[in-house]
């Protein structure tokens, strides 16, 4: 008598195939999972996030020789320049001597950056009013020196606070190129030009 199986089982051979299938999907699958985690995770070490309100930017013409500096007053009376470059709310992000320094030896070759330019950032704001200066620090022409100063605000948008031109015309001479004032909100409400000595502020505190 002839015993029927109640289940069909397939030959070995078939089942050596399907175990190979089913490994190689599963490799597969293991593989993506583990190439999307990665994706999914990027490495953060390292990562520096800038954040400023405000940037003023002081410049002269390229390949100028001479040494121009900036200087800034917030409203505790805290004075931002060369020897100062941190006070917290302010940060001096470039300091520009002219030509000094500016001149690199790379693989023999000589490389020159030939621009001319300061710049300094508000990273927070507080209310009142904020003095702009420009300091003729070295000089090595007996011309005038056109120096730009612009003060930007660069949130929600970027929008144009101040922007003039002045002319320096030997050591020591010191400009108060802008004075502008904040409100609660830190928008800009009032601009002025009253003169105003940062240098001897400086000096009076030594």
């Amino acid at each position: 008598m002839t015993v029927r199986r109640r289940f069909y089982r397939p030959d070995a051979g078939n089942d050596g195939f399907t175990d190979l299938l089913f490994n190689a999907l599963l490799g597969f699958a293991f593989m993506f999972f583990i190439a999307f985690m990665l994706m999914a995770q990027p490495e953060h070490t390292g990562k520096v996030d800038f954040k400023a309100e405000f940037i003023i930017t002081v410049s002269w013409p390229d390949n100028h020789p001479d040494d121009i500096d900036v200087l800034v007053e917030d409203p505790r009376g805290q004075v931002l320049w060369f020897d100062n470059k941190d006070t917290e709310v302010m940060h001096l992000d470039r300091d520009d001597r002219g030509s000094f320094h500016d001149q690199l030896i790379i693989d023999g070759k000589k490389i020159s950056n030939i621009i001319n330019q300061e710049t300094v950032s508000l990273r927070a704001w507080i209310p009142g009013e904020y003095v702009v200066n420009i300091l003729h620090y070295k000089a090595n022409y007996k011309e005038p020196v056109p120096v730009t100063v612009k003060v930007e605000k660069l949130n929600p948008t970027v929008t144009l606070v101040y922007y003039g031109v002045h002319h320096l015309n030997g050591v020591g001479q010191e400009i108060t190129a802008t004075r502008f004032e904040l409100d609660g909100s830190g928008q800009p409400v009032r601009l002025g030009s009253l003169q105003k000595s940062l240098l001897s502020r400086i000096g009076n505190k030594g």
